[in-house]
């Protein structure tokens, strides 16, 4: 089971992760906001790719499911925490952060 403090963590261990406020939810980003964490931290909305978002809503769709919206048709994944395994949330975390971090490096 992986919980608000972990993925506090991991994120934070990201290479230029900051934290800020996002609304009623916390933030964490490079560039752009790659995951955020919801008021109760039972929940955390993740930026993955279309393909990485199936894939995951595939093999684990108790603890993955697109954000039902048109920011879900995005990429954006609503990620139940205690569906996940602590790896299953650092590969969560990782994967949502690769684009924005490239996005910073200019690539």
């Amino acid at each position: 089971m992986a919980t608000a403090t972990e993925l506090r963590r991991i994120a934070l261990a990201l290479p230029g992760t900051l934290e800020a406020p996002h609304f009623d939810r916390a933030a964490f980003k490079v560039a752009r906001i790659y995951v955020t964490l919801s008021p109760d931290k039972r929940t955390a909305n993740i930026k993955l790719t279309p393909d990485e978002q199936q894939l995951k809503c595939t093999v684990a769709g108790d603890a993955f499911a697109p954000v039902p919206n048109a920011w879900g048709k995005q990429g954006w994944t609503t990620v139940t925490l205690a569906k996940l395994s602590g790896a299953e949330a650092e590969g969560g975390a990782g994967d949502g952060a690769c684009p924005c971090a490239a996005e910073e490096q200019g690539a």
